[in-house]
């Protein structure tokens, strides 16, 4: 016979009680199943666990023993429950999470401070990278979620698009488009670009590549190895200019100035696996659609791999307002 965790609850509230009757009014069950477990388990262990009298039941020396075990095992379960509950429900655990933006201001910067002041016990881990990168590691379960650039069609795994950013030009102070509101691509085409050699340098140069072509300009950049924060002083120095998304303008830096480029937005969506079912990335998800329904976003449904993903629109900016043309395909 299989000892059920009912069993141990029969028997440990018949000792409590010293009576099957009252053991069977504590836990609103009939008398007569208590009666009939307890004489299956007693076969079963073949020891008496009980002396019956006219009056109740009184513990034998083996359910003694028994007893202490029995409190013990259900009270680990007590445990796992009160541990394993909250991770269920999504008030607990860890999200995994990659990311190839700023987290300075903006929609994520905004849904992550809401979600971790609802959800303080579950873990958020996040981890910047390449898209390319963070959608290999949504496919494998490695990340909950990871939101990128673009549209990127993919026929394994969900996608919907939360909020768009405008790209700003990063300059230096004395710069003659300085002292500028926006600044349009023509303005840009002699200029020298200062990329670095990691994500999202890469990004960043097709992008000018692929706007600059269109006037018949081959862009000069130069290559650095140097994160986003030395970028920005290469830029101020004066060696050249780089282009930036609008989550980043938050963060300022000595000697550089943004200036928004006209006519460019640039979409960002997360991309989550279909069969990924971790309670508290769920929840995050649907903060996550909330915070883009109150942003203005049209239809917070999840898109489909080929289907064209809701637009957003386009958030505040320190800047002036301008009218979206073109959508880039990616760009941090």
């Amino acid at each position: 016979m299989a000892i059920e965790l009912r069993h141990l609850r029969y028997v440990v509230a018949a000792s409590k009680s010293g009576s099957f009757r009252r053991a069977a009014a504590s836990l609103d069950v009939e008398q007569s199943a208590i009666s009939r477990r307890i004489r299956d388990l007693e076969d079963e262990l073949g020891a008496s666990l009980f002396n019956r009298h006219s009056g109740g039941v009184i513990l034998t020396h083996a359910g003694k023993k028994f007893v202490r075990h029995a409190r013990q095992a259900l009270s680990e379960v007590s445990c796992a429950l009160t541990d394993v509950g909250p991770i269920g429900h999504g008030e607990a655990g860890v999200v995994r999470i990659g990311i190839f933006s700023s987290l300075a201001s903006g929609f994520l910067a905004q849904m992550l401070r809401t979600y971790s002041d609802r959800y303080g016990d579950v873990c958020v881990d996040i981890i910047e990278g390449a898209p390319s990168d963070h959608i290999s590691a949504v496919r494998m379960h490695k990340l909950d979620v990871a939101f990128v650039t673009g549209t990127p069609k993919l026929t394994d795994c969900d996608a919907a698009q939360f909020w768009t950013e405008r790209v700003f030009a990063v300059l230096p102070e004395g710069h003659g488009l300085a002292e500028r509101a926006a600044v349009r691509w023509g303005d840009l085409r002699s200029e020298t670009f200062i990329l670095s050699e990691r994500d999202p340098g890469p990004e960043i140069q097709d992008f000018l590549i692929k706007h600059l072509a269109d006037l018949g300009v081959h862009p000069a950049i130069e290559r650095h190895r140097v994160g986003r924060d030395n970028l920005m002083q290469i830029v101020s120095f004066g060696r050249g200019i780089t282009l930036t998304s609008e989550s980043t303008v938050a963060t300022q830096f000595p000697g550089v100035v943004y200036r928004r480029l006209e006519g460019e937005t640039l979409p960002f969506c997360a991309i989550w696996s279909p069969n990924n079912d971790n309670p508290a990335w769920r929840r995050m998800l649907s903060l996550a659609r909330l915070t883009a329904r109150r942003n203005g976003i049209c239809d917070s449904k999840t898109a489909k791999p080929s289907s064209r993903l809701a637009v957003l629109r386009e958030p505040s900016s320190p800047a002036a307002p301008s009218a979206p043309s073109r959508t880039p395909d990616r760009l941090p």
